[in-house]
């Protein structure tokens, strides 16, 4: 009995000595990847530890620029394609001129679905000139009434601007409606 308890007690101790091991190991562990979360959500940006402005109020919105600032002017924010055959790919393109005191970047454009690709004028629109964001909506699977967007940001105040498209889309008359399986 007495060689069975030693048993017991050098399992136990061995066991003790490993889990200590085992947690360093896992407070180590933990340290590293709460790090590369810091720098996978910021891109490799400085983490608020090192950034005091960050720390100062991280929820405020954002402040208008100072100095001379571009204005995006559209000819329109809303387009209708009227009636539409589902399958077709139509486009509109938005005129876009700065009547600001800058030049205009126009640095992205997100449509609101994937059916929708968007383009624009990607050199730097002089104060007085003129630019395009252009959108082509592709109607295939899209049956009906559809009002879609594109958030158009810019080196402008406020930073982004919403345009709208619509279009009625009647279905296929072979009634293949639908994305194909």
């Amino acid at each position: 009995m007495k060689t069975g308890l030693n048993v017991i007690l050098i399992t136990l101790f061995g066991l003790f000595i490993a889990s200590c091991s085992n947690r360093s190991s896992e407070k180590r562990i933990a340290e590293l990847e709460s790090r590369l979360a810091q720098l996978e959500g910021n891109k490799g940006a400085p983490t608020q530890a090192t950034n005091p402005a960050a720390t100062a109020n991280p929820t405020a919105p954002e402040e208008k620029p100072e100095g001379p600032l571009p204005v995006i002017e559209f000819n329109t924010t809303d387009h209708d394609f009227g009636t539409v055959g589902e399958g077709q790919k139509v486009s509109y393109t938005y005129a876009v001129k700065n009547t600001g005191q800058a030049p205009l970047i126009i640095q992205n454009a997100q449509p609101s679905c994937g059916c929708t690709v968007p383009d624009w004028t990607k050199s730097p629109i002089p104060v007085g000139g003129t630019g395009f964001v252009k959108a082509e909506f592709d109607t295939h699977g899209k049956v009906g009434i559809q009002n879609k967007t594109i958030t158009v940001t810019a080196n402008t105040w406020p930073k982004t601007t919403m345009i709208k498209f619509k279009a009625m889309v009647t279905a296929k008359p072979d009634g293949a409606n639908g994305p194909k399986k």
